[in-house]
């Protein structure tokens, strides 16, 4: 899988992963560039399925589509190896199955989450979907552990590059290590934080988040009014373009095998924010 994704990807729960008809060309179209920019993978999130990744798996040749995350809770586990034995029949080895167990706010039948994706992947097993063409959204150490032993590895999402190198330290070197990254093309600091705040908040309003963070050595103050300066800064690549290529170097130093570029810019969700991704493919050079 890591020869197959390559060292960048771009993650997009915006239009990349729209169900609108009218827009279908231009998804293909946005998905053939991100090939040819040289980005190894497409990582759709807002509990993602098969059904969102197969038309960018057939609009194009080579780069690999990952769900980042389908929903363990929305998602029946026969049904997902079927959608993954069709997708993999069809496309060898491009389709990624990302499992993650989404937040109590969003899945009312969220209840004992960790022991509901382990019964998840033993249903995955008996269904015939391999740990290989699978990962986990892990943020808690029992969930590397658990990206480890029954995974290909890990697409953690909102992290930081500390938190990376720990979640190698508990994976080991062969698991996937392949966390998500926000870039704000901003280099004014406080343009930059503002958009960045603006779409940080949501996500601090859901405990696995703000618990990760407080595990990981934030403060209940970091935590208030959008996110502190230390927090924005260290989940997301902000400022000028070396500034920007910096701070994803420091997540591959970190220890992640492939990081899934986040474009933040205060548009509408489902826009294709296609000349942002042509500025970042150009900054990684």
């Amino acid at each position: 899988m890591k020869e197959t994704i390559g060292k960048y990807g771009i993650w997009n729960g915006g239009g990349l992963r729209s169900e609108d008809p009218s827009q279908r060309g231009e998804r293909a179209e946005a998905a053939a560039e991100l090939a040819e920019l040289g980005f190894g993978a497409i990582w759709l999130g807002g509990n993602s399925s098969a059904a969102n990744a197969a038309p960018l798996l057939e609009a194009t040749s080579r780069i690999a589509v990952g769900t980042s995350i389908q929903s363990i809770w929305e998602h029946e586990p026969e049904a997902a190896a079927a959608s993954f034995a069709d997708l993999n029949a069809a496309h060898p080895g491009r389709f990624v199955l990302g499992l993650g167990v989404s937040h109590a706010k969003i899945a009312d039948q969220y209840r004992r989450p960790y022991s509901a994706l382990v019964a998840h992947l033993d249903a995955l097993d008996k269904a015939g979907v391999p740990a290989e063409g699978r990962v986990l959204a892990a943020l808690g150490p029992k969930t590397i552990e658990l990206a480890r032993d029954r995974a290909a590895g890990s697409i953690p999402y909102l992290i930081t590059a500390d938190q990376t190198a720990r979640s190698r330290e508990l994976l080991g070197k062969a698991p996937l290590l392949a966390p998500e990254l926000k870039v704000v093309l901003e280099s004014d600091p406080a343009k930059a934080r503002s958009v960045a705040r603006g779409y940080l908040a949501i996500y601090l309003g859901l405990p696995n988040y703000t618990n990760n963070f407080l595990r990981n050595g934030f403060t209940e103050d970091d935590l208030l009014d959008g996110g502190s300066d230390r927090l924005v800064d260290a989940v997301y690549a902000w400022g000028t373009d070396e500034q920007i290529r910096a701070r994803i170097d420091e997540f591959i130093e970190a220890g992640a095998d492939h990081v899934a570029l986040q474009i933040v810019d205060g548009g509408p969700r489902y826009d294709l924010p296609r000349e942002a991704w042509r500025r970042l493919a150009s900054l990684l050079g």
